[in-house]
């Protein structure tokens, strides 16, 4: 039998002044004691008090109390049910109460978190590209592979549909038709007899609204076969029949490494109206030095350049708005390139992502004759 989730409920005041932490220690310990809790006591001279409080089905309590005036209640139970979820707000309501007895209106703030569920059988926490944590509304775990290549998840959501999660990074949601519109060019363009360029893009988004738009050949270069048939089977709203077929009447999705397939290009001489990277963010470390990432995403812009028209134009996205460090030095890198270019960028609400995303479209500067 599997072992039962852990609930963390958390509540903090904080206090117009300092706390008289023995007074505000002996004012809440009746609340635990009531539900025959052991307590143990810990204190410091000059930083307060801290009080633990265990049940004997494993549930427990930590009160930390703050002289300069932080009290922090901690609660983590075992019991997700109704009756468990009603006993531990009966708790925190008692201790909310005898809280605003003791000072009288001299409270700033108090701050009730909705609880984390931690070790659930679904898990619907996922941080954003800054660091912030999201809950989902995810209610089912659709599919979950380890590929050679990574961990890939499809949770359904039940506000985004289903989500594509590959390593642990939040990709693509069925809500996501504005991430394929932006990195497409959000509708300026006209695909019409073009020749275009995919690097990654496995979960066939960007396939599928591009031969609407009667292309002459697309070419998709995703390297995971198992990104593919997890998405053709459980992302249809994204990629509709077009993962189905590994070719069509104008595309074709070849399953490789996208380097050695830019280089070929290069060394033949062939040239794409366009080329969509949808490899990966900009990434968020700032030492391009010491990140292979940053490597890797100089080596794809430089092999993409080669494969560009003149007039032709390089889709990519950035990364989340608040990351400017990182995307400040994604467009220094811009400069280094082999070949100048100038670019433009555009921010973008995607619904599943939950933050503004930034994309670019990047094209070779056009030289004087």
């Amino acid at each position: 039998m599997a072992a039962a989730a852990a609930r963390h409920s958390t509540l903090d005041f904080l206090l117009g002044a300092t706390a008289d932490c023995n007074a505000v220690l002996k004012a809440l310990q009746p609340i635990f004691q009531e539900q025959g809790m052991t307590e143990t006591v810990h204190n410091w001279e000059d930083h307060g008090y801290l009080a633990t409080y265990i049940k004997k089905n494993g549930s427990f309590a930590n009160l930390r109390i703050h002289p300069h005036g932080l009290v922090l209640v901690d609660l983590q139970s075992y019991n997700d049910h109704t009756k468990g979820r009603e006993e531990v707000d009966q708790l925190l309501n008692k201790v909310e109460e005898r809280m605003k007895e003791l000072f009288h209106g001299n409270i700033k703030r108090v701050k009730r978190l909705p609880a984390i569920l931690r070790g659930g059988v679904i898990d619907r926490y996922w941080p954003t590209a800054d660091g912030r944590l999201v809950e989902y509304d995810i209610d089912e775990v659709v599919y979950d592979e380890d590929s050679p290549f990574q961990n890939i998840k499809i949770l359904h959501s039940k506000q985004f549909g289903n989500i594509l999660i590959l390593s642990g990074d939040v990709n693509l949601a069925e809500s996501d038709l504005a991430y394929t519109q932006a990195i497409m060019g959000s509708g300026k363009e006209d695909y019409t007899g073009k020749e275009v360029l995919i690097l990654g893009g496995g979960d066939g988004g960007i396939l599928y609204e591009i031969v609407k738009l009667k292309p002459k050949m697309v070419t998709m270069v995703e390297i995971d076969q198992m990104v593919i048939d997890g998405c053709k089977k459980y992302m249809r709203k994204t990629c509709g029949d077009v993962l189905d077929n590994l070719k069509g009447e104008c595309y074709q999705v070849l399953i490789e490494d996208c380097i050695p397939v830019l280089k070929r290009y290069a060394k033949e001489g062939r040239m794409f109206d366009y080329v969509i990277n949808d490899l990966t963010a900009v990434p968020i470390s700032t030492s391009p030095e010491e990140d292979s990432t940053w490597e890797f995403l100089r080596l794809i812009l430089d092999l993409s350049m080669k494969v560009l028209k003149q007039d032709g134009k390089y889709f990519t996205q950035g990364n989340c708005i608040n990351l400017t460090d990182a995307l400040t030095l994604y467009e220094e890198q811009l400069s280094r390139l082999y070949c100048p270019v100038e670019f433009s960028k555009e921010t973008v609400c995607v619904p599943s992502y939950m933050e503004l995303w930034v994309f670019y479209t990047i094209w070779k500067k056009q030289t004087d004759i």
